[in-house]
C-alpha cells in the first residue's frame, strides 16, 4: 500500500500524479496539513509601525504628491512583510494614514468596502458622507459604510493625518468591489460643527420614530471622544466603588454600535477602545480573526507571539489571526483596536485561548 505522501514510488503512481496535473487537480492527500492545519497559520505576521516614522512620510507625500483623481486619496497602505506584494495589514483588514494638506479636497467616491477613519490628533477637516458634512476630531471613529459617497476638505492653515481603516483584503478576496467617482469637490463645503446624522441619532439611549428601519450599518456618522472617554473614566470609577464594571482588573473597554440593532457599526468590521490604568495588565490571548491596534494616549507594552515591543501614542500593530498577544501598560494606556469580529462571528468560527485560564 503506498503512502499518502505525495511520492511516486511506481511507474503507475508517478503517470496518476502527472495526469493529476495535465487535468488541474490535486489530491487532498498531499496537501493535508496546509489546507487544514491543526490551529491557524496566518501567512501575515505580527508587526508594529511608529507614529513618528509614518507622519514623517505623509508629511513628505504631501509636500510632493498631490491629492486629487487617479489615486484618490493621499493614504499610505500599511503592508505586512508577511503578505508581500499587497498594502493589507493582515489577511482581511486594510490600514493607512491619510494626510490632507492645508485647504485641499480630496474629491468624492463610493465604493463596496466598508471604511471610517479614527483621528489621534488634530483637527479642522470635515468628511462628507452622502452630503452630509461630518468634522474630524481628536479621538472620534468617524464612519464610511459601503457604497456611501464620501469626500474630504481641509478648511485649515494646518495639514492632518488620520488612521483609515477598511476591509479591502476580505473584498478583493471574495470578489465583491464595485467603485464609482463622484464629485469633483464635495456636495456640501459647510463646516458645521454637528453633521445631521449626529442632530438625529446622537443620543444615548434614544431612537427617532421616523427612523425605525434597522440598518446594517450604523447611521450614526461620528461616535464622538467626549462620550468615549466618558464611558471609560466612568467604568474604571465603578470599579473603584466596587461594582462589575470593567473586563478585568483595570481594563476598562467599550464597543461602538449601531444604534437600531445594537451590534457592530459595520458589517465587516467591529471597533472597540481600551483603556488601562498605570501598572495594569491583560492576560495573555490568542483569538481567531485578525485585528489592528492603535495606541491613542500613552506608553506600554504589547507581547506578540514571544516578541516585546514598546508602544506610545500613535503607533500601530497588527495581531494576525490566533498570534498570542497581551498589554502592560506603563502609564494610562488607550488604545483603539478593531477587527474582522462580524465576520468570524456570522460564520461561527469564533474562538478564544487564555493560557492562564486553562492552567
Amino acid at each position: 500500500m503506498q503512502q499518502m505522501d505525495g511520492r511516486a514510488d511506481s511507474p503507475e503512481l508517478e503517470k496518476l500524479y502527472r495526469d493529476f496535473d495535465t487535468h488541474q487537480l490535486s489530491p487532498l492527500w498531499t496537501q493535508r496539513e496546509g489546507l487544514m492545519p491543526m490551529s491557524p497559520e496566518p501567512a501575515a505576521v505580527p508587526y508594529v509601525w511608529k507614529w513618528d516614522v509614518l507622519y514623517d512620510l505623509a508629511r513628505r507625500s504631501g509636500d510632493l504628491v498631490p491629492v486629487g483623481r487617479g489615486g484618490e486619496r493621499r493614504a499610505i497602505g500599511l503592508a505586512n512583510p508577511g503578505l508581500p506584494g499587497t498594502a493589507h495589514a493582515t489577511s482581511t483588514l486594510w490600514c493607512a494614514i491619510q494626510y490632507l494638506g492645508p485647504h485641499e479636497t480630496a474629491p468624492e467616491h463610493r465604493h463596496s468596502q466598508n471604511a471610517f477613519r479614527f483621528v489621534v490628533e488634530g483637527e479642522g477637516v470635515w468628511t462628507v458622507v452622502n452630503g452630509d458634512p461630518v468634522a474630524m476630531t481628536r479621538g472620534d471613529l468617524l464612519l464610511t459604510p459601503g457604497w456611501h459617497f464620501h469626500g474630504h476638505h481641509n478648511d485649515t492653515d494646518q495639514p492632518m493625518a488620520w488612521l483609515d481603516g477598511l476591509d479591502i483584503p476580505f473584498s478583493h478576496y471574495t470578489d465583491v468591489g464595485f467603485f464609482e467617482y463622484g464629485s469633483e469637490r464635495v456636495t456640501d463645503e459647510a463646516s458645521p460643527a454637528v453633521s445631521r446624522a449626529e442632530r438625529l441619532w446622537g443620543y444615548p439611549g434614544l431612537r427617532p420614530l421616523s427612523a425605525l428601519e434597522d440598518t446594517t450599518s450604523s447611521p450614526l456618522a461620528a461616535y464622538r471622544w467626549e462620550y468615549t472617554d466618558a464611558a471609560l473614566r466612568e467604568q474604571l470609577a465603578l470599579e473603584d466603588d466596587g461594582h462589575p464594571a470593567t473586563v478585568e482588573q483595570g481594563h476598562a473597554a467599550i464597543r461602538y454600535v449601531n444604534p437600531t440593532t445594537g451590534g457592530d457599526v459595520m458589517p465587516t468590521l467591529r471597533a472597540e477602545f481600551h483603556r488601562l490604568r498605570a501598572g495594569a495588565d491583560t492576560p495573555t490571548r490568542h483569538e481567531v480573526g485578525s485585528s489592528v491596534w492603535q495606541v491613542f494616549e500613552g506608553e506600554g507594552t504589547v507581547v506578540l507571539g514571544d516578541v516585546e515591543h514598546q508602544v506610545s501614542t500613535g503607533d500601530i500593530f497588527a495581531v494576525p489571526s490566533w498570534v498570542s498577544w497581551s498589554l502592560h501598560a506603563n502609564s494610562q494606556f488607550d488604545l483603539f483596536r478593531y477587527n474582522d469580529g462580524p465576520i468570524i462571528d456570522r460564520l461561527h468560527f469564533t474562538r478564544t485561548y487564555t493560557p492562564q485560564e486553562t492552567a
